[in-house]
């Protein structure tokens, strides 16, 4: 019997349009996979913020929480009620000090892969820096050991790798933005690309 990969559902509210959802959790990176190790990851708060670098025992001192959320990546798949564990975002913001004109961030990762949201979507509910899936240490592969997690938008403004966290007053592609993507990607309106 040959192994399915994806199911549709087509019925299902919780799958955006032209989606499948994936049986699996496939793996998709453009470039190289970083690899580093968890005691030397350091996560730059940088541009209109006070600065300052998170370490990850200090990232670990920051409160936890567990979030249950679907993950939907633009090449057509989603995966439902993925467990995740880090660093509300919104408890992160707690600690920051952004300037009152910031209005947008722009992730950046080891790597050197980029990518822009607004300071509304960095912060919408379920959003988290992300340090475990399904109770573990993320995988490499899947972006670990830290990566962002922004489940209402596709999967590519889930930056993995992370490093740093600028401010912006404005906003600015990010890597696949530059590249015919678009500006926001919301999966339930397909703004897959520009």
């Amino acid at each position: 019997m040959r192994y399915k990969f994806f199911k549709k559902e087509p019925d299902n509210p919780r799958v955006p349009p032209g989606q499948n959802v994936a049986l699996g959790f496939p793996v998709l990176t453009y470039g190289p996979t970083p690899r580093i190790e968890k005691e030397k990851v350091e996560l730059k708060i940088f541009g209109l913020a006070e600065e300052m670098t998170f370490s990850w025992q200090a990232l670990m001192a920051l409160p936890q929480t567990e979030v249950v959320e679907d993950f939907h990546c633009v090449t057509h798949w989603s995966k439902l009620g993925v467990t995740w564990r880090g660093i509300l975002t919104s408890d992160l913001m707690a600690t920051l000090k952004p300037s009152k004109d910031a209005s947008h961030v722009m992730l950046h990762c080891n790597g050197g892969y980029t990518t822009n949201l607004s300071l509304e979507d960095f912060c919408a509910d379920g959003c988290l820096l992300a340090h475990q899936l399904e109770g573990k240490d993320i995988p490499v592969e899947h972006g670990g050991p830290l990566r962002a997690i922004i489940p209402h938008l596709y999967a590519w403004k889930s930056a993995k790798w992370l490093s740093g966290i600028e401010f912006m007053d404005e906003d600015r592609f990010g890597f696949w933005e530059r590249n015919g993507y678009h500006r926001r990607g919301d999966p339930f309106k397909e703004e897959r690309y520009g």
